[in-house]
């Protein structure tokens, strides 16, 4: 792809990155058992609609949405960074171990201390960040290297996934209660939940920006970062620890979300290159759009039933990264 051709792409979804995110949301506002125009929307928004109408989009489908754009846009993030730091195609935020770290927690909250069910976001939200901490230190000895990492991250996310189906095994009466978190999605989520993540997802996305300069020089390798004069140890933990962030806030919402961190920076990458000053804020915005689109689809082309979003997802995700594979076209 020569450099003109790039330059052109980076434009057109430039301009198309706003109109993108304005439909997604229209999309997951309108959609669903009831259909709402952009109309309707737009009166019932600017307080002259219908009660009905002011009532859902208020109360069930705004704050949804805009839950949707956080989580997407942390876990696109998440993945687009971690896809650099440590030179691997196939990072993405469970390989930090955010995953097994808070699915380990949400089952305990919800199996063992039930009554505590309504620290939800908390549990998993401290249990992503703590499990990410721990693979880092494990992986440490004098120096961290991407391979150490992923090795760790396999391991301790073996562990903690046995951990936490153990737990299930032994309290079966009480899992029902997991299930819809552990397959990821947006069900029953409100202005509450949006108070919970928006500090962290606001701290991380704000933090994205100056990590794209490092993140370029890490992809050269750690040599050539040295002699540039960069801290190679000290930044890629830093940037660890903002993609841990990310996809913490993500997680302790919406539940085990799989395949956005993965899938958006690849699709991002396909089009415009590698270049993190680009590529951070488009997958940004690709994983807001797709997170939103997916929850509607979801909950709304399965009426009377609610899909999770991680099932959707995960099978829109899984040949869409076959087909990538088998291009050969993962990170080069």
């Amino acid at each position: 792809m020569s450099m003109k051709e790039r330059r052109n792409r980076r434009r057109w979804l430039g301009i198309a990155s706003g109109p993108l995110l304005i439909v997604s949301a229209i999309y997951g506002i309108g959609s669903g058992s009831v259909s709402i125009s952009i109309a309707d929307i737009w009166q019932t928004l600017f307080g002259a609609g219908d009660t009905a109408h002011e009532a859902i989009i208020w109360n069930l489908r705004l704050p949804r949405v805009l839950i949707g754009l956080l989580v997407g846009a942390c876990l696109a993030a998440s993945g687009a960074l971690l896809q650099g730091v440590m030179r691997n195609p196939l990072a993405d935020p469970g390989i930090v171990g955010v995953s097994a770290g808070g699915g380990v927690a949400a089952v305990i909250a919800l199996v063992l201390f039930p009554q505590f069910a309504y620290l939800l976001p908390g549990f998993a939200f401290a249990g992503a960040l703590l499990s990410s901490l721990i693979i880092y230190l494990l992986a440490w000895d004098g120096s961290s290297s991407p391979v150490k990492i992923v090795l760790a991250g396999i391991a301790v996310n073996a562990l903690l996934g046995g951990v936490m189906n153990g737990i299930m095994v032994l309290n079966s009466d009480r899992i029902q209660s997991v299930i819809p978190w552990l397959a990821g999605g947006l069900s029953g989520r409100s202005w509450p939940h949006l108070q919970f993540m928006l500090p962290y997802a606001a701290i991380g996305l704000l933090l994205v920006p100056f990590a794209a300069k490092t993140t370029n020089l890490l992809m050269l390798g750690d040599q050539s970062a040295s002699s540039l004069g960069q801290h190679v140890e000290r930044q890629r933990f830093l940037i660890v620890v903002l993609a841990s962030l990310l996809a913490g806030a993500a997680v302790s919402v919406a539940g085990l979300v799989g395949f956005v961190g993965l899938i958006v920076p690849h699709a991002v990458r396909l089009l415009i290159g590698d270049d993190y000053r680009y590529l951070l804020p488009y997958s940004i915005v690709g994983g807001a759009s797709l997170m939103v689109i997916a929850d509607t689809a979801a909950r709304s082309w399965f009426d009377p039933i609610e899909l999770p979003a991680g099932i959707l997802l995960a099978c829109i995700g899984a040949p869409f990264f076959l087909m990538l594979l088998k291009k050969r076209r993962l990170i080069r």
